[in-house]
């Protein structure tokens, strides 16, 4: 993926580097549970995921500028969903040390831009555990459009009922104009 800069962020690919980054944000209660995962129990597991991540090529890392560190990733992942195939599915989380800044709107922001003005993607959907209400004040900062309540199965929790949305090119576009 292509790297990305924001007035504090970098989003780019995740490296070997990031190994103890993600481990220290990925072992948090309240950080995997959120996203469907279990947090990472040591960093032979967080070593696995960092491996898969550089091997999809689909998950920025965040990293902060001022502290040179990684503290989430937003992922656009290609999936079959809601029987369409191959759509695009946002995924992201954060450190909770870094919440209530502004800085995964900041990266999301950035990424739609980037899937809608430069992949020139049509529309990316997203979703939330019913019980995420951080994640649905999040996507609230968004156009996107509330679409259902479905069964989502997750990583490791199995499936959960879950919010979808989805966000075209079209109403970004629109919603970006008028800000």
């Amino acid at each position: 993926m292509k790297k990305l800069e924001t007035s504090r962020l970098i989003l780019r690919n995740f490296e070997d580097k990031d190994l103890e980054d993600l481990f220290e944000y990925a072992k948090l209660e309240t950080v995997g549970p959120n996203a469907g995962w279990l947090p990472h129990p040591n960093l032979d597991h967080s070593k696995k995921i960092l491996n898969h991540f550089i091997e999809t090529n689909d998950v920025f890392a965040i990293e902060l500028k001022t502290e040179g560190k990684v503290i989430g990733s937003v992922g656009l992942h290609k999936v079959d969903l809601l029987d369409e195939k191959d759509v695009y599915e946002l995924g992201y989380v954060l450190s909770t040390f870094y919440e209530k800044q502004g800085i995964m709107t900041e990266a999301v922001n950035k990424v739609l831009s980037y899937a809608f003005h430069e992949l020139g993607l049509d529309k990316i959907y997203v979703g939330h555990f019913i019980e995420n209400d951080r994640s649905q004040k999040l996507i609230n900062r968004f156009p996107f459009k509330f679409l259902l309540i479905h069964d989502y199965e997750s990583r490791d929790y199995g499936l959960k009922k879950s919010k979808m949305y989805v966000l075209t090119k079209e109403d970004y576009v629109n919603w970006e104009d008028s800000k």
